[in-house]
């Protein structure tokens, strides 16, 4: 299961990176609110096709999502601009709902560089992800409610 949050997670870096900006405001049909740099709900919704499954998977689909980034991450990303230490995302994933998952699951994640573990800004206790960011907080719980964490640098903050 873990694997698939993962690549659930891997399947959203490349939303952000690649759906393009709207000129308006507020929320879309899926969930993406652009200008507030955000998206709120089911995890149906993330993958931009409303159709019960997350990227052809029912077992995500109706869990709630919360994912945030940061205008660092906004400005690389969507306006040309040098990757940075504030750029960051946070991806708060909830199957602890009716018909979800039963997992519920935090992800920070920040740009460090293609250094990696020799960047400056790299975290102890972090993993690499992506070639050049690091998951800083990657804990949760599994539907059967065993509570785990695969990372939790120190520090745990964005731009520590």
């Amino acid at each position: 299961m873990k694997t698939k949050i993962l690549a659930g997670i891997a399947m959203l870096f490349a939303l952000i990176l690649v759906v393009p900006v709207f000129a308006g405001g507020g929320f879309d049909q899926f969930g993406y609110n652009y200008q507030a740099r955000v998206f709120v709900g089911k995890a149906d919704g993330v993958d931009r096709i409303l159709d019960g499954k997350v990227w052809g998977d029912l077992t995500y689909a109706k869990d709630q999502l919360v994912m945030k980034w940061s205008e660092g991450w906004d400005d690389a990303r969507f306006h040309g601009a040098a990757w940075g230490p504030d750029a960051w995302e946070d991806n708060e994933w909830n199957g602890a709902v009716p018909g979800g998952s039963g997992e519920v699951w935090h992800y920070k994640i920040i740009w460090v560089g293609i250094e990696l573990e020799s960047s400056a800004y790299w975290h102890e206790g972090g993993y690499a992800v992506w070639g050049q960011f690091e998951v800083i907080l990657d804990h949760g719980t599994w539907a059967d409610h065993t509570h785990e964490f695969f990372a939790h640098a120190i520090p745990t903050g964005y731009g520590a």
